[in-house]
């Protein structure tokens, strides 16, 4: 029996409640909302104080409550689908959302039906919706970790894709599944029927919203207002009609409508999208509380080693494998891949759409159905989350693979040759250029590119200015250069600001401004002359980043302190030795007796491996 009215509201502003709470702890110790959300909803469902249960909303009230929520969730990750940055995304990247998510579908499933022994399309529903990461855990952990661009947009680009094509495609299995369908042909029939159901309603509604937004006097005063709230009635309006129309076809229509409406050019953009983000978190409250509604630790246990099997298999051998095979032949480091393989929490889409879908198995007595979906998603959500959520930051540490920040104002050939130098060296290099043909250039070569004019204080602080190490100013104009170098200086403070001169007679005045300036000119004209005078050295110097290496580095171990050059040199890899020392601002070349002391700057030269074995001597961080 559901509760009364006012037990009702009362339970419904606990709920609430308990969703801000858990957001404010999220992000007071940057972590994945859902990690708190599954808490809180353990302690408030059956297993715990038992104020949430299955028979406080009935299951009919249940259903209808979490498939709008799922609406709405479907319809934000939609909504920041980008096609433009789609595009624009390394080939890898659409790999990952590819060839990646097919692996993860069909090894899940076959693992799911062997583990758990149950049917083929309750393992294909479940293999279908653990293939969705999502945003909503992924952002929490690159805000932790700042790994390089590219890492970040792989992981983002795969996390809003998945969400939407693994709803899509768990309801095309679920609907086999209630309707009892097994034959390809109508599979297929079904998969068209749901999916053309909500192209044409989702095109619908959003048709009617953009005219509406654009057209239609939403009223000067309250038009942000007004605008918000009919872009949220126009999801939900989506996924009821496209479900009155066919059954389950509202999750297609709400996609279909975020994408379209995400891509075009509407009025009050940004609030809307806050409008949406704040609601959203809202109803996730709801979904994982009900998901704490429908799980017993009963049949979390009854999942036995099978529940465990999937677990594993999924975290340490599908993860690794898709990654590893979508990435092939990439820009990616190894070490990247391994930390991208040690990273795919699940979370909000495979939580909400198993909530929804458990509910109406269990309202079509599918039981035993409904538990192994519940347990086994469950499972894989904490563990997935916990583990690798909550461990991110000591997995990327162990990789290497939180780089430093270097901010390159001019993608053109210098700068984008620099950029090369950098990245093999595994540094997080972000490009800042405003002529479109030479972003597309850039971006066609594998760079990260932010857009927009170097010059200006804001493009510089959207590009990460505020956390970058090096600024370079690598322009073709010298008052650009000298006026971004002076903006990085005044506003950010990086360690090193850098200044290209294509005009010689500018470097004195660059310098008497305190801007450290490399002039174009004296620098190709210093590199013939090596070639003549010091030609071994020469050609040795342009190998710098393949087989040899030459890096500074501060000394922070204290193991190193007080020992001499001479006790060091049989201690340091094979391959490597210390050319230069720098003490307070003056830089030698030590002997045999000199004594190294914290905080000394040594230039390293030698192979490549041997010396960055070398730097991790003195400088363990």
């Amino acid at each position: 029996m559901s509760a009364g009215a006012g037990q009702l509201i009362a339970i419904v502003a606990v709920i609430i409640a308990t969703g801000v709470a858990a957001q404010i702890l999220a992000d007071r110790f940057q972590l994945p909302s859902i990690i708190f959300l599954i808490a809180a909803g353990i302690a408030l469902g059956p297993e715990g104080l038992g104020i949430v249960t299955r028979e406080t909303f009935g299951l009919a009230g249940l259903s209808t409550i979490v498939g709008l929520s799922v609406a709405i969730i479907v319809f934000e990750g939609a909504f920041h689908l980008k096609i433009d940055e789609l595009r624009q995304a390394p080939a890898s990247s659409v790999r990952l959302v590819t060839i990646g998510a097919a692996i993860a579908f069909v090894a899940t499933t076959g693992v799911v039906r062997v583990a758990l022994g149950v049917e083929w399309l309750v393992a294909a529903l479940i293999g279908a919706l653990l293939v969705a990461t999502g945003p909503t855990v992924i952002a929490p952990i690159l805000e932790v970790v700042p790994v390089r661009d590219k890492v970040a947009t792989a992981l983002d680009t795969e996390g809003i894709v998945n969400d939407v094509t693994a709803a899509i495609l768990a309801v095309v299995i679920f609907e086999a599944i209630v309707s009892d369908t097994t034959e390809p042909l109508e599979l297929v029939a079904l998969f068209a029927e749901r999916l053309g159901v909500g192209v044409v309603v989702g095109v619908i509604v959003a048709a009617v919203v953009y005219y509406a937004l654009r057209y239609v006097d939403l009223s000067p005063g309250n038009a942000p207002q007004n605008a918000r709230l009919l872009v949220l009635a126009g999801a939900l309006v989506a996924y009821g009609e496209a479900n009155l129309v066919r059954t389950e076809a509202g999750i297609a229509a709400v996609a279909v409508a975020g994408i379209l409406l995400g891509n075009a050019d509407l009025p009050y953009e940004e609030q809307i999208t806050d409008f949406k983000g704040d609601i959203t978190l809202l109803v996730l409250s709801f979904v994982f509380i009900s998901l704490a509604a429908l799980l017993e630790f009963d049949n979390l246990i009854q999942l036995g080693l099978g529940g465990l099997v999937v677990v594993v298999a999924v975290m340490f051998v599908i993860r690794p494998a898709l990654v590893m095979l979508s990435t092939v032949g990439g820009s990616f480091q190894r070490n990247e891949r391994v930390f991208m393989s040690l990273v795919g929490p699940r979370g909000i889409i495979p939580a909400s759409v198993a909530t929804l879908f458990a509910v109406e198995l269990a309202n079509n007595g599918m039981t035993t159905a409904a538990n192994a979906l519940v347990g086994t998603v469950f499972l894989v959500i904490m563990a997935t989350v916990v583990l690798e959520g909550g461990f991110a930051r000591q997995i990327a540490e162990k990789l290497d693979v939180i780089p430093m920040r270097v901010l390159i104002i001019g993608g053109g050939k210098v700068g984008r040759t620099l950029a090369d130098r950098l990245e093999d060296r595994g540094e997080n290099v972000v490009v800042i250029e405003n002529d479109e043909e030479v972003v597309q250039v850039a971006r066609n070569e594998g760079h990260a590119v932010h857009i927009g004019d170097g010059t200006d204080t804001d493009v510089l602080q959207s590009a990460g200015a505020e956390n970058a190490r090096i600024v370079v100013a690598a322009t073709g104009d010298d008052d650009a250069n000298l006026l971004v170098a002076q903006l990085a200086e005044s506003k950010f403070s990086p360690e090193t600001i850098l200044a290209r001169a294509n005009n010689p007679n500018n470097v004195e005045a660059f310098e008497e401004l305190g801007v450290t300036t490399v002039s174009s000119v004296l620098a190709t004209a210093q590199a013939i002359d090596n070639y003549i005078e010091r030609p071994a050295l020469a050609n040795w110097m342009g190998e710098i980043g393949d087989s040899g290496d030459v890096i500074e580095t501060e000394i922070t171990s204290e193991e190193m302190v007080g020992v001499t050059i001479r006790d060091l040199g049989p201690k340091l890899p094979g391959g490597s030795l210390i050319a230069l020392v720098d003490r307070d601002g003056e830089t030698q070349v030590p002997d045999a007796d000199f004594t190294l002391q914290l905080g000394d700057r040594v230039t390293l030269i030698g192979d490549r491996e041997g010396v960055q074995e070398a730097r991790r001597q003195f400088n363990p961080e």
